[in-house]
């Protein structure tokens, strides 16, 4: 074989080489329960942007967000079974809370297991304080980045109040105002429904979160004692929850028994705050920034005019946890990889480009509210400076342990006890405390005296 001839045929293996390579096939990376202004902002920005990004490297990708609009519950039962099948999209929407169930069920693994310690040289670590970090931790490893947290209050409709004869900057600084409000907003105003805290087993996590643990937490304890290392089963503060769900919605009528008890009826006491058929309604700043805003479900076209916040005030000055006037409690969430990606490093990068500060400043603009990292701040709307600047400090979090989804259940089950009528607080507190030591066991609870 002649030498120009050897060299022709290099140069073809060459060029069918490349050819080769140029016409390869993207990978497809799927993001999983994504809805809203997020999937607006994977859609608009992330997807475009990373995709040319990789491509310029030379490692085509194709991103692809999976919009999931279920409750909260289903996508976490979608999720067990995706898993547990070895399946699931590459990068999974996944709430702190969910962690340490699915992590001792070995579904979700550390960052540093599934792409070694490069996962911890990120540069966005600096800048996202080790509590946040912690709304994706579990046992002191990190399982994934936190999108944020957010904080929980009252929400109130100024012009009802206003119609009531209730000041528009009105703030309750105990249970007594709040509910002595309730009571003067029903009797002024016939056909709204004064107070909404959330209770029932339809409404899942929102009744533990939004309803229970934020009256809990008013009267002074949290669900679990960090100290101790127990969980609280019988107390006077738990008594007094309770019985704070009997007056308004046994009692005196303040809220609404079917919402608590059907499956849509947090959505039901969403639809009637957002015409100004109910007043007060407790919930986290998501209720402002994606159920009120235009494009949300529930949308108010004069949102800022008459919606506003009050902070939820403890039962009376100094008695919430912690010894605090006012209480609130934070959740968080954030991404995950799926263990059983084929494509874990590239869903890595993917990560590390949608909570880099561009694109959580491109999704700021979208949707502001309390962003993970320190850098990115709260864009023109003051509703949200407050949350972060005023709530943020005196809100606590969920307890990150295993037992807690099973736990929060009965908390769920408890309340809707009394708001059906089935038990009296007295009753509804003994079946929780049963219920709670055949879950986690007699060692691993407490019971205050009711006595003092």
């Amino acid at each position: 074989m002649s030498k120009h001839l050897k060299w022709l045929l290099v140069l073809i293996v060459v060029l069918l080489f490349a050819a080769s390579v140029s016409a390869q096939e993207p990978v497809e990376l799927t993001i999983a329960g994504v809805s809203g202004a997020e999937l607006q902002w994977l859609n608009e920005y992330v997807k475009p942007n990373f995709e040319a990004a990789m491509a310029a490297a030379g490692t085509p990708v194709v991103v692809t967000p999976i919009e999931f609009t279920g409750s909260g519950e289903n996508l976490r039962q979608q999720y067990a079974l995706d898993l547990g099948a070895g399946g699931g999209s590459d990068v999974l929407a996944f709430d702190g809370f969910w962690l340490p169930e699915f992590a001792e069920g070995g579904l979700v693994k550390p960052l540093t297991e599934l792409v070694g310690d490069a996962a911890l040289d990120w540069e966005g670590w600096s800048v996202i304080p080790p509590a946040i970090q912690e709304i994706m931790g579990y046992n002191g490893e990190l399982y994934g980045m936190p999108r944020g947290t957010d904080g929980r209050v009252i929400w109130v409709r100024t012009d009802l109040l206003e119609q009531a004869g209730i000041a528009s900057d009105w703030q309750p600084t105990s249970w007594a105002d709040v509910l002595d409000a309730a009571r003067t907003i029903k009797e002024a105003l016939p056909g709204v429904t004064p107070l909404q805290l959330n209770a029932g087993t339809a409404m899942g996590e929102a009744t533990t979160l939004q309803g229970y643990i934020m009256a809990l937490l008013g009267a002074g304890e949290h669900v679990y004692d960090f100290e101790t290392g127990k969980w609280i089963v019988s107390s006077p503060a738990i008594l007094d929850t309770l019985e704070l769900y009997q007056t308004i919605y046994g009692d005196e009528e303040l809220g609404n028994v079917r919402w608590q008890l059907v499956q849509n009826g947090r959505d039901l006491s969403f639809e009637a705050f957002s015409k100004g058929e109910a007043a007060m309604l407790v919930e986290g700043d998501y209720f402002w920034r994606s159920v009120l805003v235009p494009g949300g479900n529930f949308p108010i076209e004069n949102r800022d005019e008459v919606v506003n916040f009050v902070m939820m005030p403890a039962q009376e000055p100094g008695s919430g946890y912690r010894g605090q006037d006012f209480v609130s409690a934070s959740g968080g969430t954030g991404f995950v990889l799926n263990p059983n990606s084929a494509n874990l490093d590239l869903s890595w990068q993917l990560m590390e480009f949608m909570f880099g500060k561009d694109a959580a400043d491109a999704l700021q603009q979208i949707q502001p509210r309390i962003r993970a990292r320190t850098d990115v701040s709260v864009p023109n709307d003051a509703v949200m400076t407050r949350i972060a600047t005023e709530v943020l400090p005196l809100s606590v979090i969920r307890p990150q342990l295993p037992a807690y989804n099973q736990v929060s259940a009965q908390i769920q089950l408890m309340t809707e006890r009394i708001v059906s009528g089935e038990m009296t607080p007295e009753e509804a507190m003994a079946a929780f405390d049963a219920a709670v030591v055949e879950l986690v066991g007699e060692e691993n609870v407490e019971r205050i005296p009711l006595d003092g």
